[in-house]
C-alpha cells in the first residue's frame, strides 16, 4: 500500500528554486504552456479540487506529488492567484505564448509597411507606386482603431462587475463571476469592433502634396491632375 502524500509540500511556491536560472526557467516553460489553452473546464475545476483539498488538509487518495505539482500549475494557469477566480482565456499566463505571437507579427507587419511603404492608387485603381507617408498614416488609423476597440472592453466590464459583487445574487453564485466577465467583455467587443473599424475608411486618401517628394514628381510626370491619392489602411 503506497504512503499517503505528506500535507508539508509548500504549493504557494514554484516547485523549483527561484534563485537559479535553471529554476525560474523550468518555472516559466510550466506556467506559459500554451497547451493549457486547451485543457477542458472538467480538467481545470479537477485541478481547483485537488489544489483547494490540499490546502485544507485533504489529500486525494492515490496522488503522487508529481500529480500535486501538476495539478498546481494547471491552476495557476487559469485561476487568478489573489481571488481564485477562473481568468478570461486572454488573461491567462498559459496564452502568452499565441497573443505575443500575434502581437508581434503585427509590429513585424507595420516595421515592413514603414519601412518599404504601401501602395498608392489613383482613383481608377492604377497603382502609381509605394509610399511611405501613406504607411505612417495607415498605421495610425490602424492603432487609433484597435485603441478604441479595447477600451471599452476594459473599461466597463470592472465598473459593472465592482457593483454586481456588492449584490447578494453573485455572493451566492460566485462562479457566474468569470462567464459574466466574458460575456461583458464579448458584448463590448462586438459594438466596439465594427464601430471603431469604421471610424475611418477602409480606402483612405492623401493629397499628392503630402507624399514624398519624390514620389510627387513621379506622379506629376505620369499624370499632373492627379491631386489625390488612395490606399488601403488596413484592420
Amino acid at each position: 500500500m503506497s504512503e499517503e502524500l505528506p500535507l508539508h509540500i509548500n504549493i504557494k511556491e514554484p516547485r523549483w528554486d527561484q534563485s537559479t536560472f535553471t529554476g525560474r526557467a523550468k518555472h516559466f516553460f510550466t506556467v506559459t504552456d500554451p497547451r493549457n489553452l486547451l485543457l477542458s473546464s472538467k480538467t481545470l475545476e479537477e485541478a481547483r479540487r485537488v489544489i483547494e483539498d490540499y490546502r485544507k488538509g485533504k489529500v486525494s487518495p492515490g496522488l503522487t506529488e508529481d500529480q500535486l505539482w501538476q495539478a498546481k500549475y494547471i491552476y495557476d494557469s487559469a485561476f487568478h492567484p489573489d481571488t481564485g477566480e477562473k481568468m478570461i482565456l486572454i488573461g491567462r499566463m498559459s496564452a502568452q505564448v499565441p497573443m505575443n505571437m500575434t502581437i508581434t507579427g503585427c509590429m513585424l507587419t507595420f516595421y515592413r509597411e514603414l519601412k518599404f511603404g504601401i501602395p498608392i492608387l489613383d482613383e481608377n485603381g492604377n497603382r502609381l507606386g509605394e509610399s511611405k507617408k501613406a504607411a505612417q498614416q495607415a498605421i495610425v488609423q490602424v492603432v487609433v482603431s484597435r485603441i478604441g476597440m479595447a477600451a471599452p472592453a476594459m473599461a466597463i466590464p470592472p465598473v459593472i462587475m465592482n457593483a454586481l459583487e456588492k449584490r447578494a445574487f453573485l455572493k451566492r453564485y460566485p462562479w457566474l463571476n468569470a462567464p459574466l466577465q466574458v460575456g461583458l467583455v464579448g458584448l463590448c467587443l462586438v459594438f466596439a469592433t465594427p464601430l471603431c473599424c469604421a471610424l475611418f475608411p477602409q480606402k483612405s486618401s492623401m493629397k499628392v502634396s503630402h507624399l514624398e517628394p519624390e514620389l510627387q514628381a513621379q506622379i506629376r510626370e505620369k499624370n499632373s491632375s492627379i491631386e489625390v491619392v488612395y490606399f488601403n489602411k488596413g484592420l
